[in-house]
């Protein structure tokens, strides 16, 4: 009878322990500097004349999650070659970097090598541009747009040069199919969002304190193509792009994530200026 009581007590503590919520993971992120990109004529950004006349600075924020020790970086910006660049008033695009990547990172005692997984949107020139600052870490991108670095496509933003050490097999490249969850926790989970281009992802970053925080990659590319579906023409595909915004939209609206659009100057500001971090 005691070693029946023994054992029922055991099973109880057992079934407790299993039904106690796993702690939350040590989540913090980092909003980077990235460069700005001075646009004419926002009509480019629309294929239905929308934006006619506008013109627009982008920002071009890149992001830091720390998850326990382990380092992740999404996006990297505008290429360092680009550092102290002037604003061309009469060109259509108009790209410039204040401050590159690893003298940021130096701020708040992170060295490159410590990053070990680099995360990418997407294969355009001002997400990938400080990518070789990072040679050790594991890329993580849409397994369609590697596909397309590899191939050497051209066309508008497409810089392959830039992922040369992984397109070489120097680095370690894990390219992604649907979504993925990085840490295998559900805090950090790449989100498939073709459409900008085949292999668009977003970033899910669940943090302790402040909630569910949504980078948006170029799903979007300012608040008001969120607002009202704004689709660029030189998007791959448009029918997919209407899609992955409202997925965007509803995953936020659900999850009672902050959105962030990371090319619009305003909406970034959602997140704490650096050196400070959302945790």
């Amino acid at each position: 009878m005691k070693a029946l009581l023994t054992t029922v007590i055991a099973a109880a503590f057992a079934l407790k322990a299993q039904a106690a919520p796993a702690p939350k993971p040590d989540v913090e992120l980092w909003r980077l500097d990235c460069g700005r990109i001075a646009i004419r004529n926002l009509s480019v950004f629309s294929d239905t004349g929308r934006y006619a006349g506008q013109h627009k600075t982008l920002t071009d924020s890149c992001y830091l999650i720390r998850h326990g020790d382990e380092y992740m970086m999404w996006d990297t910006g505008l290429p360092a070659a680009l550092l102290g660049a002037k604003i061309d008033p009469a060109a259509a695009f108009s790209p410039t970097l204040d401050r590159d990547l690893p003298s940021q990172l130096k701020v708040i005692g992170i060295t490159p090598d410590r990053i070990k997984w680099l995360g990418i949107s997407h294969d355009h020139f001002d997400h990938m541009g400080q990518m070789s600052s990072f040679p050790g870490a594991t890329l993580l991108i849409g397994k369609a747009d590697f596909e397309a670095l590899k191939a050497g496509v051209q066309g508008f933003g497409f810089d392959p040069s830039l992922a040369a050490p992984w397109l070489k097999g120097e680095g370690k490249a894990d390219p992604v199919t649907g979504d993925r969850d990085v840490f295998g926790d559900g805090s950090v989970v790449i989100l498939a969002m073709p459409g900008h281009t085949a292999g668009e992802t977003a970033l899910l970053v669940r943090l302790p304190k402040a909630g569910p925080v949504l980078l948006s990659g170029d799903v979007a590319h300012f608040e008001a193509q969120v607002a009202n579906n704004g689709v660029p023409p030189f998007n791959a595909d448009r029918a997919d792009s209407l899609a992955s915004l409202d997925r965007l939209k509803t995953t936020a609206a659900i999850l009672h994530a902050t959105l962030v659009v990371q090319h619009d100057a305003d909406d970034i500001a959602k997140l704490p200026p650096f050196p400070k971090s959302a945790k």
